[in-house]
């Protein structure tokens, strides 16, 4: 059972969130003022913290190093008051997991304590990787968390690794994970792009050239797979390396020794490497266009990064803790995140991935400007209809739907009989396509949300659900 932490002076709004958490099967327990606070959270585990920034014997803010540095690590809700932006603000940059803000109702806080509860749940799953370094690897997927075992494996060995895996999916953050828990952490991570380089760019990047070793070589320059000596050298898209520079590579793999461009001395080397690659290497291999010897070489161990559509709640925890950043490395002030803003983005295929969502949540935080919450408007236009179903009746449609109504019973209807069946029909329609969401409803039909809930009950349709 999970236990909640609410630190507020209120007892109307302890009450609502206890109600909250103990639908959900959480234990409550609940403090008025700071001292009282910091006695219960060291007395017991909690996994989840509600913390009012306004207390009655200090600033909620105050006792923020003492729950973060608690043995359980909570996530922490800040509660703010309106318009207190800065304190959430604040609270981000020393730990906080979300915030809400008053004055609120049931919609506005149930899904960020749904998505810390669900996090929350994930992470205590995944004990076994919490003492894995991850190098700002987001999310606990089932899919992410068995790519994280294999960090794990590859950072106990000394075997080449090769990861494979769409643009965009994190395969330098994956290398990073694997060089940051083996025992050559402390030594140097070199990482070169092989698609960003020429032939001869490439093979005097990596192994150095002499000076004079050819037109431009001014003076002498050391390799990048020295300068990794003693630690870990990844080759990002490794399948463009060109078939002269792989034979060389094998060599230096094989022999354990560099020769620089235009040089004659083998210089010992002792590197580990990790590959990376979106492109099918089986597959050109088969082709001739990757030596087969230098495959078997590079891939001992292999870690097979799923793209982001196939990590399922990970992108919520990626969009979190993205904006989280973004606003403290732009020196914005915290927004919220409306549910329409993660739904738009869960409907995006995102071929670019992690490295595509990202770009486009920081175009988002520029598009918001000073308003405190993101909502799909902030969004590129392309981003807002992915996925997203707005098929409303068509002309044809709607009047073979007047039709119906003006020949119901064979009858010609009086107009305001007329009136009252066709607005029916469209509020039939219009609970079908926000499927229960009333926000959604509210946007596409251009009325107001109290102006729906006096329709449905005058014409005794079911209401919107909890969203």
């Amino acid at each position: 059972m999970m236990r909640v932490l609410i630190i507020d002076d209120d007892p109307e709004i302890c009450l609502f969130f206890e109600t909250i958490f103990e639908k959900t099967g959480c234990e409550t327990v609940t403090a008025k003022r700071i001292n009282e606070a910091k006695k219960l959270s060291t007395s017991s585990n909690y996994d989840i913290v509600l913390l009012d920034l306004e207390l009655p014997d200090g600033n909620g803010l105050d006792i923020m190093p003492d729950l973060v540095n608690l043995p359980s690590s909570p996530e922490i809700i800040i509660i703010t008051g309106t318009g207190d932006a800065r304190g959430a603000e604040i609270a981000f940059k020393n730990g906080a997991w979300d915030f809400v803000q008053k004055p609120f109702c049931y919609d506005d806080v149930y899904l960020p304590i749904q998505r810390a509860l669900h996090y929350r749940k994930e992470k205590i799953a995944s004990q076994q990787f919490i003492s894995l370094k991850r190098a700002k690897i987001i999310g606990e997927s089932p899919v992410l968390r068995q790519c994280l075992d294999e960090v794990g494996k590859a950072a106990s060995t000394d075997a080449g690794v090769l990861i494979t895996g769409e643009t965009g999916t994190g395969k330098e953050l994956f290398a990073r994970a694997v060089h940051e828990n083996s025992k050559r952490a402390d030594r140097p991570f070199v990482a070169v792009d092989c698609g960003a380089l020429t032939e001869s760019l490439i093979e005097s990047t990596l192994f150095g050239h002499e000076k004079g070793a050819f037109t431009g070589a001014a003076s002498k320059q050391t390799g990048l797979i020295l300068e990794a000596d003693g630690g870990t050298l990844m080759l990002d898209e490794i399948g463009d390396m060109p078939l002269s520079v792989q034979k060389k590579l094998l060599r230096t793999l094989q022999e354990k020794t560099v020769r620089s461009v235009g040089g004659n001395k083998e210089i010992h080397v002792d590197i580990r490497l990790i590959s990376a690659t979106n492109l099918d290497l089986e597959k050109m291999v088969k082709n001739n266009q990757f030596r087969e010897d230098l495959f078997y070489r590079i891939h001992a161990m292999r870690i097979n990064l799923p793209p982001l559509r196939e990590r399922g709640t990970d992108i919520d925890d990626i969009i979190i803790k993205k904006i989280h950043e973004l606003s403290v490395h732009y020196n914005v002030r915290a927004k919220g995140i409306s549910n329409e803003f993660f739904e738009t983005l869960r409907q995006n295929p995102w071929p670019g991935n992690v490295r595509q969502l990202i770009n486009v949540l920081e175009y988002a935080l520029a598009s918001a400007g000073s308003d405190p919450t993101l909502v799909p408007k902030h969004l590129p236009p392309e981003y807002r209809l992915v996925g997203i179903d707005f098929d409303m009746p068509e002309e044809n449609d709607t009047t073979q739907m007047i039709d119906d109504v003006l020949n119901v019973n064979g009858d010609f209807p009086r107009l305001n009989v007329f009136r009252q069946t066709l607005e029916k029909k469209y509020l039939e329609k219009l609970l079908e396509k926000a499927d229960g969401n009333r926000k959604t409803a509210s946007s596409l039909s251009g009325i107001s949300q109290s102006r729906l809930y006096t329709l449905l009950g005058k014409y005794n349709l079911p209401g919107f659900g909890s969203q």
